[in-house]
């Protein structure tokens, strides 16, 4: 079995985090595997050790996400592949895009990705992923097992649990719960270090560059502080009429 990792690199949310401008000050910050990643990764490892085969690590990024990649090797995948141009924007369209073209061409049975990256918090690359590859997509995975050609799963819908039988190839977005990823070991360590890791640059990838630029940041704030709520008194009535007046000529939006 053939498994397909897409993960990404974010900055540890136990870390102080300074703005510089518009993007987060890299000194002094420690970055790490997207948690929700990491149940994927942790997934991939053990369907390979079930089942045989090979467990593939993707990520788009700069140069310290070879890292990142490095310790997902260490924790048992087989290969890496590292996607680097300093033209690529983080548009979830456009990681989609590249995803898409560098994991077409590869065998795979399944491909495994976070339910969301605790930076953004998105969760959109993954599912356009899907849809670029015309996958079958189920998200939030809670449980999962193989029964021949077909996976059986358990999904979290908003505090209730779904179960989702698909053929293969599908896509998974993987859910706190589904599994504890394993730390590294001093041999798995020692291994990665010769473990391949391929690197590419847009020029390797078959992708219009059109499509490396389609969104820009023009500002980064924080939310602003909410006011107090209002209880609204009186009869029903009253209250609806009150309401509509608030809506109307206090907060604009009827």
């Amino acid at each position: 079995m053939n498994l397909i990792v897409c993960m990404k690199q974010t900055f540890d949310t136990e870390e102080k985090i300074v703005l510089e401008g518009l993007r987060v000050s890299e000194e002094n910050v420690q970055f790490v595997i997207n948690p929700y990643d990491e149940f994927a990764i942790e997934e991939a490892i053990r369907l390979r050790e079930e089942h045989g085969g090979e467990v593939t690590v993707i990520t788009v990024g700069p140069d310290r996400v070879e890292k990142a990649l490095r310790t997902a090797l260490a924790m048992g995948a087989d290969k890496a592949i590292h996607i680097y141009d300093e033209c690529l924007s983080g548009d979830e369209f456009v990681l989609s895009k590249v995803l898409t073209e560098v994991i077409r061409p590869l065998e795979y049975d399944m491909i495994l990705a976070g339910n969301f990256a605790i930076d953004s918090g998105s969760g959109q690359v993954a599912i356009r992923l899907a849809e670029h590859l015309d996958l079958l997509h189920i998200g939030s995975v809670t449980h999962l097992h193989i029964e021949g050609d077909q996976i059986v799963t358990k999904r979290d819908v908003e505090g209730e649990t779904e179960g989702i039988r698909a053929s293969l190839p599908v896509l998974i977005t993987t859910q706190q719960g589904l599994n504890e990823p394993r730390y590294p070991s001093l041999q798995g360590i020692m291994k990665a270090k010769k473990k391949p890791l391929e690197r590419l640059m847009i020029s390797d990838i078959n992708l219009d560059k059109a499509w490396v630029s389609q969104t820009s940041v023009i500002d980064v704030f924080l939310p602003l502080k909410k006011e107090q709520g209002r209880v609204l008194k009186g009869s029903m009535k009253e209250q609806a009429e009150e309401l509509v007046s608030l809506l109307r000529y206090e907060v604009k939006v009827v």
